[in-house]
């Protein structure tokens, strides 16, 4: 009936009331104050509090004379908890009675003033683009701010805080968004992760429900970590409900691994491996193991019934059985995952891990088969190099996209379009986003071609060129999340122009509200922090992969000056990137490379470097 609240009690005093509730699912207390005063009138007299079928209103009469300016401060406090003995009213009353709007003002400004200093990108010469990574940076902090106090037990949801869309849930979004804090605000960042972990428990019942091992974490997450996608789907064209399947993207849960390696590689914080990340990695691995089989034709193993972050296909033409095989992202990063699980177990005291291996019950079995299973999984590539999105791809007919876009338009989301004509999308090659290419937004090129040639397969020459102009002549760009992965592969192919036109697409998409309404619901906070990642790591060339920050700018041609802060393994960075030189500042001794030289920096002290465009 859309009343998630129930009001329990209200209390009245003078100029202050206060309201008690629960939520009606989940049942989580809560307890409001709220105190009404004003410089102009010393002491509120003719104070009226009046209570309403869910709540209390507070009134005041007085005379008022004619030119006189009056001002009412209202301050309120709210404090939630899932423990009925909270005494949340004294926690309310006191800060309460601490409250004022001035405080409010100058907590606020000191925090804004705080993140600007470490968070803003400067631009000269598009003030446009100015403008927009400030919005960006802005939304990205008012939407997950609260939660770096290590006070709430919550996480960023795909829309930010902005909206009903998606009903606040934790999606993969978080690995666009993660980064962004990692690199800046990397106590946030844990704080995001610390949420996953908890969560651990879930994810391992969710995995054993299902018949595998391992934790297996939702696609979309919310307060307990249990799978809450939707069975069904509205396909606004036809009206009718559709089976909905996007639960089979189970590489929500190597996204969630890379956060976690992203984050210690960042950071170096040994204590959150320690008793933290290695278990949710190992756990997540015992996961993948259970659902990898071995096909004794091919002597390769294969993973089946998934879904990949294409999200158009959910499973083969006429097929009965639910999700696809062998997707090439999920394949990628599974065997990434193992091999950086071996990489990082030699970095950890040996009774750490065990302590780890033994929380996440991965024994000497699961240990062996990630060597064996990270060589062996199957890929899908034809001789041209270009990687099957999954096994059978290449196999399904084209479209003609030109006839659709006459025809319809926008044809950004042409599942629906074909469902409207009683076809699946399913049956064509065709996809909303990235997804056989997403690994070589997650990592440099020379990564992913080392984990692809460990799984046994050699690419050609120009593979790369192929594989782009391939799927981009596939993709319908359902997602802004899939311009920002495109304009990082058109870069990585020199193609500069469609480069710049996909991101700043991406960059003014909420702004446009650019999907046609979608921005009311919340806003898209993936592609906001991806726009700011793409800008520092792509345009400005600081690439945080390596053991050092390494820099090769490729800024756009009108943008005359870039300038931004990173927080790398403890060091503070300042970066000041034009078109010939780049000027970097640390706060302690550090190594860094500029193109294919490294360069020791003095604390302090500016170092530039020419290099070439």
């Amino acid at each position: 009936d859309q009343h998630h609240l129930k009001t329990m009690g209200i209390e009245t005093a003078a100029n202050t009331v206060y309201l008690s509730g629960q939520t009606k699912s989940s049942h989580i207390n809560y307890t409001i104050g709220a105190k009404l005063t004003s410089p102009d009138v010393p002491a509120i007299e003719n104070f009226n509090s009046t209570q309403q079928p869910q709540g209390v209103q507070q009134t005041v009469s007085l005379a008022v004379e004619a030119g006189k300016t009056y001002t009412f401060d209202k301050n309120v406090v709210i404090a939630a908890s899932n423990d009925h003995s909270d005494p949340q009213l004294t926690h309310v009353q006191a800060e309460l009675d601490q409250s004022s709007f001035d405080n409010t003002v100058t907590t606020s400004k000191d925090y804004w003033e705080a993140t600007w200093r470490a968070t803003d990108i400067k631009i000269r010469g598009d003030i446009t683009s100015q403008r927009l990574l400030r919005v960006n940076i802005y939304h990205s902090f008012v939407s997950a701010a609260a939660i770096e106090s290590g006070q709430l037990d919550a996480s960023v949801g795909a829309r930010g805080l902005h909206g009903e869309a998606y009903r606040g849930h934790v999606f993969w979004d978080e690995m666009f968004i993660l980064p962004f804090y990692t690199l800046h605000r990397p106590e946030l960042a844990k704080q995001l992760l610390a949420y996953r972990y908890r969560r651990l428990p879930m994810a391992r019942k969710n995995a054993e429900a299902e018949g595998y091992a391992g934790a297996m974490y939702p696609w979309q997450s919310a307060s307990k970590g249990d799978e809450q996608s939707q069975f069904t789907h509205l396909n606004p064209i036809t009206k009718t409900w559709d089976p909905d399947n996007s639960r089979l993207q189970r590489h929500v849960s190597l996204d969630i691994a890379y956060n976690v390696w992203f984050y210690y590689h960042v950071t170096q914080d040994r204590d959150f491996l320690t008793h933290y990340g290695m278990e949710m990695l190992l756990s997540i691995a015992a996961f993948w193991i259970s659902k990898a089989d071995y096909d004794q034709a091919n002597g390769r193993y294969n993973i089946s019934g998934v879904m990949g972050p294409d999200e158009f296909h959910e499973n083969y033409p006429n097929s009965t059985t639910a999700g696809l095989k062998n997707n090439a992202y999920t394949n990628i990063m599974v065997a990434w995952l193992f091999d950086t699980i071996t990489t990082l177990r030699a970095q950890m005291p040996q009774a750490a891990f065990q302590a780890a291996a033994q929380a996440a019950q991965f024994d000497s079995t699961a240990e062996q088969a990630l060597t064996t299973i990270s060589h062996q999984l199957t890929l899908e590539i034809n001789r041209r190099g270009i990687i099957a999105q999954f096994e059978g791809y290449f196999n399904l007919p084209t479209l003609d996209f030109q006839a659709y876009r006459q025809k319809y338009g926008d044809i950004a989301r042409m599942d629906r379009i074909l469902k409207a004509e009683s076809k699946t999308p399913d049956a064509y090659q065709v996809a909303k986003q990235a997804d056989a290419l997403m690994a070589f937004y997650n990592f440099d090129v020379t990564t992913v071609q080392k984990i692809i040639e460990k799984m046994g397969y050699q690419l050609p020459k120009e593979y790369l060129t192929h594989n782009i102009q391939y799927y981009l002549a596939r993709t319908t760009h359902g997602s802004t999340l899939s311009r920002i992965v495109y304009a990082v592969l058109n870069q990585l192919d020199d193609n500069d122009d469609d480069a710049w036109k996909l991101f700043s697409e991406a960059l003014a998409s909420d702004y446009y509200d650019i999907q046609g309404g979608t921005t009311a619901e919340g806003i898209h906070l993936g592609v906001m922090c991806a726009t700011l990642n793409l800008t520092t790591r792509n345009f400005g060339g600081v690439n945080p992969l390596g053991a050092h920050l390494q820099v090769n700018p490729r800024l756009p041609e009108h943008w005359q000056t870039l300038k931004f802060k990173h927080l790398f393994r403890g060091v503070h960075y300042v970066f000041v990137i034009d078109h010939q030189r780049v000027t970097v500042t640390a706060d302690q001794p550090s190594t860094i490379m500029i193109g294919k030289q490294h360069y020791q920096l003095q604390a302090k002290k500016p170092l530039s470097v020419t290099y070439t465009d």
